[in-house]
């Protein structure tokens, strides 16, 4: 394994056997690639609607403009994962992203919602793909220790800037340029990752086969999963249909986990989760994304419904967010040298909480400067410093020829944790809204084209209650992950690690 490599990583030595030999660069390109796709998870969001009066899309429909990208990258990354381990990392992960970018060109220049659709699902192939392979990567150019833990820390950084900035740039886009642009945009760092997966190291290869069957069943039931919690949140989880996808995904994972704890080549294979301390770090991550997705989208709301924002200034009100992630990451990364996972991302989920929490106590005439603003700093600041150690944790101890599915599996468990959070608390937002006033956010549109002044301010109000309860809710999953990290994460620190000294 490479991590078994003697590691001497003072400045002008020359890299270990194995690793890459330009590192700056290799972290870069890995840096950049998952920068595009997960920027992409909230780029669109904001020129939502812009695309849909281009396209003359309905509401139903124009929700699938987010979440085809959403489920097809939540279902598909431990096939991706899988197919790294099995094929090579590096020639996985250049697939990836050239089936990202066309997408990307086939979606900038849809002329119709049905195409913008199809564009989207396959972006969410092309990220599911690159993303996992992404992160292997890091375990196949960067030695144990002070270089991987500076990448993880970067990897990690750009895992929670990403999906601000997308809210930034898409902002700035659709108001200056077109919203076609959230889309082309990708095209230029595409091109520029591929240019640069030169000095990457290509890793051994498992010389197992791909469970087809399993990844069929385990992939359609992430999906069946996916979809009926997405649809759950718009209808309450009421429902025959909402019921049956629930069923379904039941039963295949069910015969999926079944197929992996038998066959000789599983796509994930379940020691990986035996280990006590990677399993509580996967449901601290599945946490983690509930919260977070779930904040972006009640910020959102809350400062464009209520407070009135534009397109451009709700993009740019995310920048104390944005400021946050990047002070504390790298400060993680070099806490995690010294100290165990649990004392840094334990402490961080807690600071996060605290942010949201004070979120939570917004009102329709809350000041950005002073609440918002502070609020979302310390919200990030804490979700920077939990993010290193995490990701970390999902991979480490994790031989070389499953890295690929342990990533996948991280990857994975966010956006699920997303999906999770964004429905469940999106109705839980909607019922108390509804206990101040029925329907709120449809009063609040007719109130709108209406001009009835009075009757925006009541709903304006309704809606509050309901943002600001699910904004609470969020702060208790934050905590939830901060016990579960205390108490269920037991790793030591690096050096504690038997591949680390060796």
């Amino acid at each position: 394994m490479s991590s078994a490599v003697p590691t001497d990583t003072r400045p002008g030595t020359a890299a270990p056997s194995g690793f890459s030999r330009r590192p700056g660069l290799a972290l870069l390109v890995i840096a950049a690639a998952e920068l595009m796709v997960v920027l992409d998870a909230t780029i669109v969001n904001i020129a939502l609607l812009s695309i849909q009066d281009a396209l003359d899309m309905s509401d139903s429909n124009l929700a699938w403009v987010v979440n085809a990208y959403a489920v097809t990258f939540g279902g598909l990354m431990l096939l991706g994962g899988r197919a790294g381990d099995l094929f090579g990392r590096r020639r996985v992960f250049r697939i990836g992203i050239v089936t990202f970018v066309l997408a990307s060109v086939l979606g900038g220049l849809a002329p119709n919602e049905a195409l913008l659709i199809c564009a989207r699902v396959f972006q969410g192939v092309g990220a599911a793909v690159a993303a996992p392979t992404a992160l292997a990567l890091i375990a196949t150019n960067f030695p144990e220790g002070k270089q991987r833990n500076r990448a993880m820390g970067t990897y990690a950084a750009m895992a929670g800037v990403g999906s601000v900035l997308g809210l930034i740039l898409g902002g700035l886009l659709t108001e200056y340029l077109d919203w076609r642009w959230v889309l082309l945009v990708n095209i230029p760092i595409g091109i520029a990752v591929l240019a640069g997966t030169s000095v990457l190291e290509e890793a051994d290869r498992d010389q197992g086969k791909l469970d087809l069957v399993g990844a069929a069943a385990g992939t359609a039931g992430l999906l069946c999963l996916i979809y009926g919690v997405t649809r759950g949140g718009q209808t309450h989880f009421t429902g025959g249909l909402t019921a049956t996808y629930f069923a379904v995904a039941a039963v295949l994972l069910v015969l999926f986990m079944e197929r992996q704890a038998r066959i000789e080549h599983p796509m994930l294979p379940l020691h990986v989760l035996k280990d006590r301390s990677r399993a509580g770090t996967y449901a601290t991550l599945f946490l983690t994304g509930l919260g977070m997705f779930s904040t972006f989208y009640f910020l959102t709301l809350y400062m464009q419904h209520v407070l009135d924002y534009g397109a451009v200034k709700t993009g740019l009100a995310y920048l104390p967010f944005s400021a946050g992630i990047g002070m504390t990451a790298p400060i993680a990364s070099k806490l995690v040298a010294k100290l165990p996972p649990r004392l840094v991302a334990g402490p961080g989920l807690l600071v996060a909480g605290t942010g949201l929490f004070w979120l939570s106590r917004l009102t329709p005439h809350s000041s950005y400067a002073g609440t918002l603003m502070p609020a979302m700093f310390i919200t990030a600041a804490g979700l920077g410093l939990s993010f290193v150690p995490l990701t970390l944790g999902a991979v480490r101890g994790v031989d070389e020829v499953d890295s690929g599915s342990a990533s996948g599996l991280l990857n994975t468990a966010q956006q699920i944790g997303g999906a999770f959070g964004v429905a469940s608390l999106a109705m839980l937002a909607h019922t108390f809204a509804d206990t101040r006033l029925p329907k709120a956010g449809k009063v609040y549109s007719d109130a709108v084209d209406q001009g009835d002044t009075a009757l925006v301010v009541k709903a304006q109000a309704a809606m509050t209650y309901g943002f600001t309860h699910a904004l609470a809710a969020g702060a208790l999953v934050f905590v939830t992950g901060a016990l579960i990290t205390a108490f269920v994460v037991t790793a030591g620190k690096p050096e504690a690690d038997p591949r680390a000294r060796a």
